[in-house]
């Protein structure tokens, strides 16, 4: 207990006397009222669950400013909704397409938009080379413009300029079209550049969220063996704990006791010393005053002796001064002080000392007899902690760990497919984009030699020169103006090949994969059963409703965790298997049914209490009035008075021996004086002092001893009926906060199992950058360059006819016309 800490020896009588108050003090605390329990300690806290950190994926913009123009004209194509009963009755029937007529009519139908764009398609491929076969012949044959013949007509120049303005705009038209095939390209193969790259942080990123949720898990069972290695401990270790914890319930009041206790030593201690001194005082002060009383008994025989002398003159008048000394009080009656010695003697023999060492032996037993009384019921709870722990491991079996570990292993299988096409990938991607490149600079060639034409015609043509003496430069930019033409029916119908095989690819994928997979509708089709063999996961995971891959996504998307997308309740009983309360409930009843017993024992005998008592009355029968009285009147003695009349009584003597007698009377007399006030006085002055201490100590111990008595008496009555309360109610407050490390546990894993392990949105997020990957980066970018060379092949028609019209203002003719 804290007394056996706070309790300081001392040696000699006090010493013993305070260890046995310090027996008494510890009953007074016993006898308070029970403290309030000491709360439990808190439980401890589960760490959160390990970040993982995850690549960034990629994000579409390669069609720029393009890709809404080529949505817009797909969706004009296009405009029916996706054909999703379609699609499930050609995959289906895939084998049996082609004979299905019905089947095939519906698929035309849907395409209907692409079929027309087509036709228009093919319309140009063929026309274009037959028109310029057909121009060719004609103009080799003088006509269709071949004549090297010009009309001069009042509008020639505005005829040329408005040609001129219209061959510009095509051109200009033509060279934007053409800035966005490079730009395209280059696009679609920064795309295909960085596709490795991307497809493996996508892997890696799905490989990490594989990995990381068996390791949350884990985690989350891992945090219920430390919780169970706490309470492991706290049982090993219940002595220590519990004792303590009813040691401080009995030593919880002790403070206010223990502050008179202390005093009460204290003042015996002093009584101890100041009886001590005032004997020793008494003593010696007596001794001072029986010699006193014999110096002044032999001055005042000689001084009657000389006033009896005859040769004495008037001595007889100084008889009645003698008489003074004849009546002088010296008497010191010493009182007895055996009573109160006695009393505090007793106290002595009492040798509490003992009885304080049982009473430290006891409270310091506390914990150990905690530790043998609930070595049984221990090792049954350790054996029921045990059962908990295999009970929540149960979770890492319950939960379909094993079908993640085979979804990473088919990850891996992909990444090495992928890591070993990825070179012929960039080899086919450098070939495509030189072809791109080479078609795009096709283009760039009629786009230069209109340029050329549109420049070099102007700056070497007078108007109003005969047209066959037209200057070298304007006939250059008639000549590639002519090149720009014929160059454009050369390669138009060869480009428009091109243009249609990449808008049929990827004007169908884009509207049968790319718009769908964005707005939802592609995940629908996949999740129509049979569909894809295998992807029932409601079967497979062993749940009783189904899940959908739409579904999944949308959770996902909300960054749900597993628990909630996976609908893991139907597959786990997770109240189950956190219920920990049936074992908890033994555990209790085991506490309940276990007996710490702290035997009682009597802090004070009667016998004990009546010395106490009567040390308390002899101190109050302390009197110290009469020899107070005495030691005033001893005080009052003044003999210089009398000595004064003795010099005055031998001035007035003639006989010389008569007066040298009384002058050394007097002497004797002032000497005796100076000696009283020289050492009688400072030893009165002494005693006087320590019988005021002893007075005071002696009014305090009365109602010291008086307090100690009263408290013993509760703290025994406390002891007898209290401690076996507290003994019980600290045990639940024990076993209680140690179970309370469970309920603690298994709302956090609750609650980190069903919100927060397994947030599935690197999963969206590898969709998306897929999605992004394809469709926002390599789609758009197709889509994007075939667009901008059909735009360019369909401008090149007005720039054909601009070019060829413009081309004769500006060549050299061979014939002349003069307009007046």
């Amino acid at each position: 207990m804290g007394l056996c800490d706070n309790m300081r020896w001392q040696q000699g009588s006090a010493g013993a006397f305070r260890a046995g108050v310090g027996a008494l003090l510890l009953g007074l605390s016993l006898a308070q009222s029970i403290p309030p329990q000491a709360t439990c300690q808190a439980a401890l806290a589960q760490q959160s669950l390990p970040e993982n950190e995850y690549h960034e994926t990629a994000e579409g913009d390669s069609g720029g400013f393009l890709s809404a123009f080529v949505q817009s004209f797909l969706t004009t194509v296009q405009p029916n909704p996706f054909p999703k009963d379609l699609i499930l009755n050609v995959v289906q029937d895939l084998n049996q397409v082609l004979s299905n007529q019905d089947l095939v009519k519906e698929v035309l139908v849907y395409e209907v938009g692409f079929l027309v764009c087509a036709a228009i398609g093919i319309l140009y491929i063929v026309l274009m080379p037959i028109v310029g076969f057909f121009l060719a012949c004609c103009r080799c044959c003088g006509n269709c413009g071949g004549k090297m013949y010009q009309k001069q007509t009042s509008s020639i120049h505005c005829r040329r300029r408005s040609l001129y303005w219209s061959a510009f705009i095509t051109t200009v038209i033509i060279f934007a079209g053409n800035i966005c095939m490079f730009k395209s390209n280059e696009g679609l193969k920064v795309t295909v550049d960085k596709t490795s790259e991307e497809i493996s942080n996508t892997l890696e990123n799905i490989n990490t969220f594989l990995t990381a949720v068996p390791q949350e898990v884990f985690h989350v069972v891992n945090e219920s063996y430390k919780t169970i290695q706490e309470v492991t401990r706290n049982l090993d270790t219940i002595g220590p704990l519990l004792g303590k914890e009813i040691q401080e319930q009995f030593a919880g009041p002790l403070e206010p006791a223990l502050s008179s206790v202390r005093l009460l030593d204290e003042d015996t201690e002093n009584t101890g010393v100041l009886l001590y001194k005032l004997n020793s005082s008494l003593a010696q002060l007596q001794s001072s005053v029986n010699r006193l009383q014999a110096n002044v008994t032999a001055v005042r025989n000689s001084i009657n002796q000389t006033l009896s002398n005859p040769n004495c003159f008037g001595c007889k008048n100084l008889l009645p001064e003698l008489q003074k000394l004849d009546t002088l009080d010296t008497t010191i009656t010493i009182p007895s002080l055996n009573e109160l010695q006695s009393a505090v003697d007793e106290v002595i023999k009492i040798n509490l000392t003992s009885k304080i060492k049982e009473v430290e032996d006891y409270f310091d037993s506390i914990p150990q007899r905690v530790t043998d009384g609930t070595k049984d019921v221990v090792e049954n709870s350790k054996q029921l902690l045990e059962e908990i722990e295999a009970q929540i491991s149960q979770i890492t079996v319950d939960i379909p760990l094993p079908a993640l570990n085979d979804i990473s292993k088919t990850l891996d299988g992909l990444q090495r497919d992928i890591d070993r096409l990825m070179p012929q990938v960039e080899k086919s991607e450098h070939i495509r984009w030189g072809v791109c490149v080479a078609l795009s600079c096709a283009v760039l060639l009629v786009v230069v030699c209109n340029l050329l034409g549109l420049v070099l015609g102007p700056l070497g043509l007078s108007p109003n020169k005969d047209p066959t003496k037209r200057s070298c430069t304007a006939d250059c930019g008639g000549t590639f103006l002519m090149m720009g033409a014929g160059f454009s029916f050369l390669f138009s119908w060869l480009f428009m090949i091109l243009v249609l095989v990449l808008f049929l690819l990827g004007g169908n994928v884009y509207t049968l994969v790319c718009r769908p997979w964005n707005n939802g509708q592609l995940l629908q089709i996949i999740d129509t059963p049979g569909l894809i063999p295998g992807l029932d996961l409601g079967p497979s995971l062993g749940l009783k409703s189904e899940i959908n891959i739409s579904d999944i996504y949308r959770d996902c998307a909300a960054n749900k965790p597993l628990w909630t997308t996976l609908h893991l309740n139907e597959l786990i009983d997770l109240e189950d298997l956190l219920d920990v309360s049936k074992f908890t409930d033994q555990i209790q009843q085991f506490f309940e049914s276990t007996d710490i017993t702290l035997s009682t024992f009597t802090l004070l005998s009667p016998e004990v209490k009546n010395q106490l008592s009567s040390f308390s009355d002899k101190t109050k029968d302390f009197d110290s009035v009469d020899i107070t009285q005495q030691l005033n009147n001893v005080s009052r003695i003044n003999l210089n008075t009398t000595a004064d009349k003795l010099d005055q009584l031998a001035d007035n003597q003639a006989d010389g021996s008569v007066k040298k007698e009384l002058q050394s009377q007097a002497r004797d007399l002032r000497q005796i004086q100076a000696d009283i006030e020289t050492t009688i006085i400072p030893q009165m002055e002494k005693l006087n002092s320590t019988i005021a201490g002893l007075r005071s100590i002696a009014e305090k111990i009365n109602g010291t001893v008086g307090e100690v008595l009263s408290n013993v008496g509760a703290a025994q009555d406390f002891l007898n009926t209290n401690t076996t309360q507290i003994v019980k109610t600290e045990s639940r407050t024990f076993v209680d906060c140690q179970l309370g490390y469970f309920i603690v546990y298994a709302d956090w894993a609750k609650l980190t199992i069903t919100l927060h392990v397994g947030r599935c949105r690197p999963v969206v997020d590898a969709v998306d950058s897929a999605e992004s990957l394809l469709c926002l980066n390599m789609v758009e970018s197709l889509n994007a360059f075939w667009f901008s060379l059909g735009w360019c092949m369909i401008f090149f028609i007005p720039s054909i006819i601009f070019s060829i019209k413009l081309a004769k203002y500006y060549r050299k003719m061979k014939y002349s016309d003069v307009f007046e």
